[in-house]
């Protein structure tokens, strides 16, 4: 999870996430999240009628995008994961993770990157 507050959840993908990240999942206006803070390679399938149903018991109204995947969390089983929002949006860009000065106008950074001082 690169960013999480009440209308948005973003998670970061790519190879090595040390410097930077080139694939983003941005789920607009969350209203379920059930998934560990930290996790890697994600396997995404279908939502199960049940995880429909459970998502179903907290809203009123079925949310526009469900999105379900078991991933490596760090312990002996993967986790299951559920996200429901209203929207997703897929961005493709690099993303660097740490402050580079002769960085070109416009290049997207990590929400915790900050220019020195």
């Amino acid at each position: 999870m690169v960013d999480w507050n009440a209308g948005r959840l973003r998670l970061a993908a790519g190879h090595d996430l040390t410097y930077h990240h080139g694939l983003e999942l941005v789920f607009g206006d969350p209203v379920f999240v059930s998934c560990p803070s930290t996790f890697q390679d994600p396997t995404f399938r279908a939502p199960s009628a049940d995880e429909i149903r459970r998502i179903a018991q907290h809203h009123d109204e079925e949310p526009r995008v469900v999105v379900a995947f078991e991933a490596d969390s760090g312990g002996r089983t993967p986790a299951t994961c559920l996200i429901a929002a209203d929207r997703l949006e897929i961005v493709r860009e690099p993303v660097l993770r740490y402050w580079r000065e002769d960085a070109e106008p416009g290049r997207r950074f990590a929400p915790w990157v900050r220019p020195p001082g």
